[in-house]
């Protein structure tokens, strides 16, 4: 199959392509997937909270919002860059290729906070590791920073469609996402973007986020796909789940509309039985985050992971990343 990259899907023709019978969509995916990938290659990333929770944005699915009192969650401080080093050189040393770190901030500020994580970057990239942090809005001069300090990517998600969006958060625009992905990549850092599903959104409304993210030239190198976590004290706390197929369908979908793009099983992945996982990864799926908890929610554990990379003799070794001089 010669799958071109293309940047003008509509949103009625990936509604058309989600819903397409299920074993069509995914033989189509998977045709995709090893046409631009190596099939037997997952990367793994793992993901570290260094600031928790006290966030003033109001995102609902979030249980790190200040917003949502009744969450029982510890508000920590900002993370010592020694402690966040002896954590990433563990993750390598699991075997993780990249390693992400989340501040619950809603934008970057000048001063003492923003040096440490500039510190943890550089750190992290002198392990061999990539890096990418997820810190909220930034102005051009935080890009140019991260940058210098040889950030890989910047994790910067639109969570759902511009149509639902405004059910999900009021402390934040669309339109400020958008300029804070175009402020990333005017600076050469890989964009990580995606979004959740299982927040009470449509079919169209998935297909409608999948095109923002399709639109973008180049489309993002890296797309997570979540399935909402729900958390008690939060306003979706009583979601139910979503079944497993939806997930399967939002990855063969992204995966045929951004073929070159690593496609991330992300949130959500806890609650999937290895088989369904198994499906994903058929679908498209090329990278997973690594450890027992994604932030503040939980994740499969490692030893899950190593039975199911065994199970599927897929090769997980790390890729080894220059140290920067």
């Amino acid at each position: 199959m010669n799958s071109t990259i293309r940047h003008d899907w509509s949103s009625d023709h990936i509604v058309a392509l989600h819903n397409q019978p299920l074993l069509a969509l995914v033989g189509r995916a998977s045709a995709v997937h090893r046409q631009h990938h190596d099939p037997n290659h997952v990367q793994k990333a793992s993901l570290l909270s260094i600031k928790t929770g006290g966030c003033p944005e109001d995102c609902a699915y979030c249980p790190q919002s200040a917003h949502h009192r009744d969450v029982a969650l510890t508000k920590d401080r900002l993370m010592n860059p020694d402690s966040v080093l002896m954590l990433a050189k563990r993750a390598r040393d699991a075997g993780a290729d990249r390693f992400c770190m989340g501040a619950a901030w809603r934008q970057v500020r000048d001063g003492k906070e923003f040096d440490a994580v500039l510190t943890m970057v550089r750190g992290v990239r002198n392990l061999g590791m990539e890096a990418c942090v997820t810190l909220g809005m930034l102005q051009p001069h935080h890009a140019e920073q991260l940058a210098q300090a040889g950030l890989t990517a910047y994790n910067h998600n639109l969570d759902t469609s511009p149509e639902f969006y405004g059910k999900i958060i009021s402390t934040r625009t669309y339109q400020e996402r958008l300029d804070t992905l175009a402020t990333v990549r005017a600076y050469n850092i890989a964009l990580c973007c995606g979004g959740i599903i299982g927040m009470g959104e449509t079919v169209e409304d998935r297909a409608s986020m999948l095109q923002v993210l399709a639109s973008m030239t180049p489309h993002p190198e890296s797309v997570p796909i979540n399935a909402l976590v729900p958390v008690a004290g939060t306003p979706l706390a009583d979601r139910p789940p979503i079944d497993p197929l939806e997930l399967v369908r939002m990855v063969a979908t992204a995966r045929i509309i951004m073929p070159k793009t690593i496609v991330r099983l992300s949130a959500g992945r806890s609650a999937l039985n290895r088989e369904a996982q198994i499906l994903c990864l058929i679908a498209g799926a090329n990278s997973v985050f690594y450890g027992d908890t994604l932030l503040t929610t939980p994740n499969s554990d490692t030893n899950e992971d190593a039975e199911l990379f065994q199970a599927i003799g897929s090769w997980v070794e790390r890729h080894p990343v220059a140290a920067l001089e």
